[in-house]
């Protein structure tokens, strides 16, 4: 399904529409052949009941044919699920890494994690707004003059995506170049120009419009406070302290990811899944019956999403960054209650739905993100309350009907551990 206001199509991290809805479980279950055969990973479990009142009795058996059964409905080559909770924890790995393959996925792969890296980003910023170098009512033109209406725009505005400003992955021009030369290295400040071609949604402030603009704002603004690139403060700031060892985002001219690594596919293009994710009826019947295969959208360059999506990382480190997120290990107790509080209906009617806050988004009870590239999706949340910490990927993305994969396994997940 896909949340109004947040933009669809692939190369606009769409994935969080989707499980911005988490809170209501379940997920379609029909047969399908599976692209291969699931391979279990090491996993350790404790006593089957929870002490949790909110969790169901733990059933790790259960949990891996969910995982499976979703895997196999979704035809995804390869996933990877992560999870920990106070009765026990599963990680298990189904699937190949290249369409057709034999090698199979395993939970130490390397994963472009696409809108993930908001959640880098934006606590950086947070750190500095601790520091006393930037406050979150400062308007935007205080660091960047050239932002339109940049003087009515807060820190706090981009951060909770109630900017207006244009996003820029909406834009034909980025899309048409993408598929045409996905090998292009794109500077920060051409993507703004692009951005700032664009008249904004609304006045900022009147409204909630997920725009990758503001958080390639955001990584600039944090660049000149630090003094240092990006790569350097995610390096110092959250990487060493966590201990992420797999965690990585990569110069502007890389399209590398490290070993190992799965390859990341998708069906169709940028241009064709633009407005909606969903393929026309006819191609969808030709990826079920498999005359229509989908694209390796491995090599494609990154750097269009840079600060708001191009980060690379394991499923162990995204458990421990997840944790993190959600238990305020990287911010001081009053701004980490702020951060906690601050998510809020991105619909004003709708207070039961999608919730968004100062760069990090609730799922249901647990706090985090979701990130999608062409080719790769990524679900990763934490529940400070019941301790319980949930990591899916997919090497794929979207799926030929224009679902969101991994997102679309972890809601029928949670919908397994939760009561």
């Amino acid at each position: 399904m896909n949340v109004p206001g947040i933009p669809k199509g692939s190369p606009a991290p769409a994935a969080l529409a989707v499980a911005l809805m988490l809170a209501v479980a379940g997920c379609s279950a029909g047969p399908a052949p599976a692209p291969s055969s699931p391979s279990p990973s090491t996993a350790a479990s404790s006593p089957a009941a929870s002490s949790n009142d909110g969790l169901q009795e733990f059933d790790q058996a259960a949990l891996e044919q969910t995982f499976r059964d979703a895997a196999r409905e979704l035809r995804v080559p390869g996933a990877v699920m992560l999870l920990r909770t106070p009765a026990g924890n599963v990680t298990y790995a189904y699937g190949v890494r290249s369409f057709g393959g034999t090698d199979p996925v395993t939970p130490a792969d390397h994963v472009r994690i696409g809108s993930v890296t908001k959640t880098w980003t934006t606590t950086v910023i947070l750190q500095l707004v601790q520091e006393g170098k930037i406050e979150l009512d400062d308007p935007v033109a205080d660091y960047r003059p050239d932002v339109p209406n940049g003087a009515n725009i807060t820190i706090e505005q981009l951060l909770t995506m109630r900017s207006g400003l244009y996003n820029y992955t909406e834009a034909l021009e980025v899309n048409q170049v993408l598929d045409a030369d996905p090998g292009k290295a794109w500077p920060p400040e051409e993507l703004l120009a692009v951005a700032f071609r664009h008249p904004p949604y609304f006045a900022p402030g009147e409204g909630f419009h997920y725009s990758n603009t503001n958080t390639v704002l955001l990584g600039l603004i944090a660049e000149a406070l630090d003094g240092k690139p990006l790569t350097a403060a995610f390096r110092d700031r959250l990487f060493t302290p966590l201990g992420l060892t797999g965690s990585v985002f990569p110069e502007q001219s890389s399209n590398a990811i490290p070993e190992p690594h799965p390859q990341g596919y998708m069906y169709g293009n940028n241009v064709l899944t633009l407005n909606d994710p969903a393929l026309p009826a006819d191609m969808q019947k030709a990826a079920a019956d498999g005359t229509l295969l989908p694209t390796d959208q491995t090599a494609m360059n990154p750097s269009w999403a840079w600060a708001a999506g191009s980060g690379i990382s394991t499923a162990e480190d995204l458990a421990t960054w997840a944790e993190a997120l959600g238990s305020g290990k990287l911010l001081g107790p009053a701004l980490q209650k702020l951060r906690l509080d601050s998510p809020q209906p991105v619909k004003a009617d709708d207070p039961g739905g999608a919730l968004y806050g100062l760069g990090i988004a609730k799922f249901g009870k647990l706090f985090g993100h979701t990130g999608e590239l062409p080719g790769f999706n990524t679900f990763a949340g934490h529940d400070p309350a019941a301790q319980v910490t949930l990591v899916v990927w997919t090497n794929l993305a979207p799926t030929p009907d224009g679902r969101d994969p991994a997102t679309t396994t972890a809601r029928t997940l949670i919908g397994k551990i939760y009561r």
